[in-house]
């Protein structure tokens, strides 16, 4: 961002401080008006294929035209007609010529362009999304893989509970991952277009344009879906397609955005505990008057703007709801907001999660040292079990220990080592039994196993059904 405190307008800090030019480019204004002019170049192409007057000349004309716009022109008219599609619809016939605007936006209505735009766009942007979804999967599954049996002390309640490994923990983020890109994938796969459909959906005015021929009608919405890379469209509709389609997009956004607060979150305490943290540059500025403060400032942005997703998602649904019969323009502002901005918010989430997970730096020996306040009381389990085998008394060896421990919690708690290992040394009925118990990996369990297991059997066959992502993803420098 340049001069932005400078600037005379307002500007969406989405799009100028935080999401990928990639993900602004999709919703930018100009890739909307295009849209609508490929929209209305396949119309009037499969018109004439299916037999309607339309010449050669005058498609020639609007392709030529396609690429002519001055949005200055368009805001004029849009101030004189006050409907922002017709304003297109002249500009488009100004600069594409006189036979070529006779045919423009032939028997269609404004949610032809409108809303068969919004689905390329919604399906293009969820495109981009797996892109960075697959980059963030990659990075921490090689994380999880590198750091599979490195011992780490488990929290239930944020209390020490057993132990883990740091790459097993990764893994619980990893997963949320991938089991967001499989529910994306499958909404990619499901997404409709709306085809052509006419004012109230009923095709009217096409059967009419062709003399009550209903094949042609079908004929001619199938000819459009495949000329906009669709292989089908919704069966009914209103004057819109059902807004049920948004809030698929917005909850699929939003699980993303609760997924990747959830890695973030996770990091932040584990920053607080200087075992795990997020890059931080040589030249970078943790505070203006701490000099010594390493903030967490990537992983408190991703939770920051991921709440905002969050914000959104309930939204679409209270469009859906109050779409009286074949629709009601309340919808058209609320989306105009909703849908753009909540993919960029998560556009710039996934950013900075791919530029987190790229460079985790992960500190074993604090990690062994956190660990070692807890473990002798993890230990204790296993004493009792060598006690039992070796003939003593389980109650007697649990009532031996359970003071112990309380003695040794004592002393943590006032500001002293854990000393309840060498009280179990020193303790005749315990002392023999203790040999051995401190080493971590006796409490990790199957983690390593896991690890290997959750990428053997998701996250692997995932990114190898999405090869084709690798290196498409293009970060925004500005983290």
């Amino acid at each position: 961002m340049t001069g932005a405190t400078s600037r005379p307008e307002y500007n969406s800090p989405l799009a100028t401080r935080y999401a990928t030019a990639a993900m602004v480019g999709n919703f930018a204004g100009r890739r909307r008006a295009l849209l609508w002019r490929d929209l209305w170049i396949a119309l009037a192409e499969s018109e004439r294929a299916l037999g309607l007057p339309i010449s050669a000349e005058q498609i020639a004309s609007l392709r030529g035209a396609r690429e002519t716009l001055d949005f200055d022109r368009v805001a004029a008219l849009e101030a004189e007609l006050r409907h922002d599609v017709m304003a297109h619809v002249h500009h488009y016939g100004e600069v594409a010529g006189p036979e070529a605007a006779k045919i423009i936006h032939l028997g269609a209505t404004s949610c032809f362009v409108t809303d068969n735009a919004e689905l390329v766009m919604i399906r293009d942007g969820l495109e981009l999304v797996m892109d960075r979804l697959y980059t963030a999967i990659r990075q921490l599954g090689d994380f999880a893989r590198e750091h599979r049996s490195l011992p780490t002390l488990a929290y239930t309640h944020l209390q020490p509970a057993q132990l883990t490994t740091v790459g097993k923990r990764a893994c619980l983020w990893a997963q949320d991952l991938a089991l967001d890109m499989e529910t994306v994938e499958g909404l990619v796969a499901r997404l409709p277009m709306r085809g052509v459909k006419g004012t109230t959906g009923t095709q009217a005015s096409f059967l009419q344009l062709f003399d009550g021929d209903h094949a042609k009608v079908r004929a001619l919405e199938q000819q459009i879906c495949a000329a906009m890379g669709f292989d089908r469209a919704i069966p009914v509709s209103g004057q819109t397609y059902t807004r049920k389609i948004d809030t698929w997009v917005l909850s699929a956004l939003a699980d993303i955005c609760g997924s990747a607060a959830k890695f973030a979150v996770d990091l932040r305490l584990l920053a607080h505990k200087r075992e795990i943290e997020e890059p931080f540059e040589p030249n970078q500025i943790g505070s203006s008057a701490m000099a010594y403060k390493r903030n967490p400032m990537r992983s408190e942005r991703i939770c920051g703007l991921a709440r905002f997703v969050h914000s959104l998602a309930g939204s679409p649904r209270e469009t859906h709801a109050n779409q009286w019969f074949e629709r009601t323009l309340d919808d058209s502002a609320n989306r105009r907001l909703v849908l753009t901005e909540a993919f960029l918010a998560t556009d710039a989430v996934l950013n900075l999660v791919v530029d987190v997970t790229k460079k985790l730096v992960v500190y074993p020996q604090k990690i062994a040292a956190n660990m070692a306040d807890e473990l002798p009381f993890m230990a204790t389990e296993a004493v009792i079990m060598a006690g039992t085998r070796g003939g003593e008394s389980r109650q007697d060896l649990h009532e031996a220990i359970r003071q112990h421990a309380w003695a040794a919690a004592a002393e943590l708690k006032e500001g002293r080592a854990n000393d309840l290992m060498l009280r179990m040394e020193q303790d005749p009925l315990l002392g023999r039994f203790v040999g051995g118990v401190l080493d971590p990996k006796r409490y990790i369990g199957r983690a390593p196993e896991q690890v290997e297991e959750l990428l053997g059997s998701t996250l692997e066959p995932l990114l190898e059904r999405h090869r084709q992502r690798e290196g498409r993803f293009v970060p925004r420098v500005r983290v």
